[in-house]
């Protein structure tokens, strides 16, 4: 990889991928677009690439390249936040971007790794393998099923989707409420608070460290064939164990806090079927998810539930 792309490169998963290319290709010429409306410049301070300041759904942004190569587009931008409502908005700005991605890809050539999500799935009460998605019960997993249709479509571009499950880990703090639980609940106990939960914290889902996260998304760039697959551990685990893992990290041994769950769509479940991605990009996941947290509230979190700067190995 000489030529990169990365959109939403300043978001969660984005700016993880973003600092680990260049990291790992140091010869390569990265370009990292994004909007800035819901990411931070901070997750990509020390990034010493080109940034477009630019919304994927704008076209106007592709004038840039026109006679600049690219061989490899690292799509992560998308809206991420499940609670907003404006379903031409979603649908627009998510989809119209994946439009303008593959668009590009095929007049450059290059190979496409998108960001899909476990949304795709809705609710089910058993292990999630990729020919059981299609009910979301929400309008960001809709646009997310809407996308790997499109990739379909352009059968001609070297395409792979990964449905990311629940991700944690360092540069999620600007994302604020939709941070993960893990992030959230672990600001709770430092403050001296009760972590709060929905009754009885048995809920589960599958929760996979952004490092493991990272890996796979650059594993999918040697696919030998246009797929979707499952990024996650392959276990689910509940929010009860969640908080014994943050009290392990922390030292504490604070107890939960239960309430009841005001949410009629609310996901019980999650856990994904990694075969397919084990066999299609040899994914592996390295942490557990006692261990990613382990990982990430010691050696991460700061006190101020900021992150740290750069990812250790």
């Amino acid at each position: 990889m000489k030529n990169i792309l990365v959109t939403g490169a300043s978001g969660f998963i984005g700016s993880n991928l973003t600092l680990e290319l260049e990291s790992r290709y140091p010869g390569a010429r990265v370009f990292a677009l994004d909007d800035f409306r819901c990411s931070s410049y901070k997750n990509l301070l020390g990034f010493r690439g080109d940034v477009l300041a630019y919304d994927a759904a704008d076209r106007s942004w592709l004038r840039i390249f026109e006679h600049q190569p690219l061989d490899t587009i690292f799509h992560m931008a998308s809206i991420t936040d499940t609670t907003i409502l404006d379903e031409k908005k979603m649908m627009f700005d998510n989809v119209e971007g994946f439009r303008n991605i593959l668009d590009l890809a095929r007049s450059k050539k290059a190979a496409v790794v998108y960001a899909s999500s476990a949304a795709t799935y809705g609710s089910q009460d058993t292990p999630m393998k990729e020919s059981d998605a299609g009910r979301p019960n929400n309008v960001y997993g809709f646009s997310k099923w809407v996308l790997e249709g499109l990739a379909r479509n352009y059968g001609d571009v070297r395409n792979v989707g990964l449905r990311f499950f629940n991700v944690f880990g360092p540069r999620e703090t600007f994302k604020g409420h939709a941070a993960s639980m893990i992030y959230q609940l672990c600001l709770q106990i430092r403050a001296g608070k009760r972590p709060r939960i929905f009754k009885y914290g048995e809920q589960r889902r599958d929760f996979i460290y952004v490092k493991d996260v990272v890996e796979g998304v650059l594993q999918a760039r040697s696919a030998q064939e246009n797929t979707v697959v499952n990024i996650g551990t392959g276990q689910a685990t509940s929010f009860n164990e969640v908080i014994d893992a943050i009290n392990e990290a922390l030292g504490t041994k604070v107890e939960a806090e239960y309430f009841d769950n005001p949410y009629g769509f609310y996901q019980n479940f999650t856990q994904a079927d990694i075969r397919h991605a084990r066999e299609a990009i040899g994914f592996n996941p390295r942490y557990t998810t006692r261990e990613g947290i382990l990982d990430y509230v010691r050696n991460y979190l700061t006190k101020d539930g900021s992150s740290a700067p750069a990812l250790k190995a």
